[in-house]
């Protein structure tokens, strides 16, 4: 029986994405296989920079003693608050402005299309202008144009794309879902809140789809954070960590199973 092709996928989830990174050093300590990386929004951005070759150790250590806050720069809205160049810079910086064919494993990112409202698989060109289009929340950051296409955060059609990562091929899924799980909390303090809360609602229905096409669907314990808790790094790292320790069992069942 041939190898199974085995898909990470990261979910959407702003700051609560973070916990992407615990995950991904836990499935790198345990040396669990994955052959590509599916990811929407903050998945995209850490799946696009842990592709690009980043130290996933150090990644941890960076984001934990960084200030996010002075990448968002707040300009006079035309389609967003955040025309988004200072995050541009930072992500080509973290990504070592690759292309996808560079990318030590294959990435695929989710973007919405404001145009059609279809899902659209980023692959192509270069990574940090893919994570660019896919962490665009509407009404906040200013929407990407390429092609014919008006690119906005992929969390809006595509939260966890799992059915992404079907289409690719994939034999077994591993999905991680940063946004629902026990003690969810609605905290609205400002713009940013009503947004993200909103889309939240939307998405909420996705996680049967989640559930039923996943092989094992790994939920930080993340839901009590805020989606602008970025001084809470560290702390949702170790969840990512945690969550998938008491997963490692189960990981290593179906991957066995799977090359088999």
């Amino acid at each position: 029986m041939d190898k199974p092709i085995v898909a990470l996928v990261l979910g959407a989830g702003s700051a609560r994405g973070l916990a992407h990174i615990g995950v991904l050093q836990v499935l790198e300590e345990n040396q669990i296989p994955f052959d590509l990386i599916v990811g929407s929004s903050m998945g995209a951005m850490i799946g696009g920079i842990y592709g690009s070759g980043a130290d996933i150790k150090m990644l941890g250590k960076v984001v934990e003693h960084m200030d996010m806050g002075r990448f968002f720069e707040v300009s006079v809205p035309r389609m967003g608050f955040i025309n988004g160049n200072k995050i541009n810079e930072f992500i080509k910086l973290l990504t070592k402005n690759r292309t996808f064919n560079e990318l030590s494993l294959p990435v695929y990112m989710v973007a919405t299309d404001l145009y059609t409202g279809a899902s659209i698989i980023l692959q192509e060109g270069i990574v940090a202008e893919a994570i660019r289009a896919s962490i665009s929340i509407p009404g906040i950051f200013k929407p990407v144009m390429k092609d014919d296409m008006l690119l906005v955060d992929g969390a809006v059609t595509d939260r966890v794309p799992v059915e992404a990562a079907a289409q690719l091929g994939a034999d077994v899924i591993v999905a991680v879902d940063v946004k629902y799980g026990v003690g969810k909390q609605i905290v609205i303090n400002n713009t940013l809140d009503v947004i993200l809360t909103a889309l939240d609602i939307m998405q909420k229905r996705q996680l049967e789809t989640i559930c039923g096409i996943s092989d094992i669907v790994i939920q930080p314990a993340v839901a009590g954070y805020n989606s602008w808790d970025f001084d809470k790094a560290y702390e949702l790292i170790e969840l990512g960590r945690e969550a998938t320790l008491a997963k490692l069992p189960e990981l290593k069942e179906v991957i066995k199973l799977g090359q088999r």
